[in-house]
């Protein structure tokens, strides 16, 4: 069964996000050239929020590109850049993406906080908005 990995990282502050946005994208290539992705989607919100969706053949597959190249050097920085980190992680039976507003519920439902340096008040709380979607603040790799 295909494995779905959602994340919400909100960048603290704008002296980051050029580092931020770069290991967003060498993370997204190095995601999308591996045989067990099946899908990756970046979103950019509000108030230098940003979502991934990743789907993957296992969870065993996504854990490894997740402490490996890029992305393992990335997650390293993470508590550093962000004031709010939650992922959740969920299988399902079809390849195919969930929508922005399944992530962003799932997210609220069944998501937990990753480590941050100095968090805020909604990543306390895993307490935030709907993502704003439209087609030019997203991006599919795969």
């Amino acid at each position: 069964m295909p494995f779905v990995s959602i994340t919400r990282l909100r960048v603290r502050s704008w002296v980051y996000l050029p580092g931020f946005i770069l290991y967003s994208f060498k993370s997204a290539r190095q995601a999308k050239n591996l045989p067990d992705n099946l899908s990756i989607a970046l979103l950019r919100d509000r108030r230098n929020t940003y979502w991934t969706i990743t789907v993957w053949t296992s969870d065993a597959a996504m854990k490894s590109f997740m402490l490996s190249g890029p992305h393992g050097e990335a997650m390293r920085k993470l508590p550093i850049w962000c004031d709010e980190a939650s992922v959740a992680h969920w299988t399902q039976d079809s390849a195919e993406p969930p929508t922005w507003l399944e992530a962003h519920a799932r997210l609220r439902s069944e998501g937990r906080k990753s480590k941050v340096n100095r968090p805020s008040a909604a990543h306390t709380t895993i307490q935030f908005p709907e993502p704003r979607v439209g087609s030019s603040n997203q991006v599919r790799f795969k």
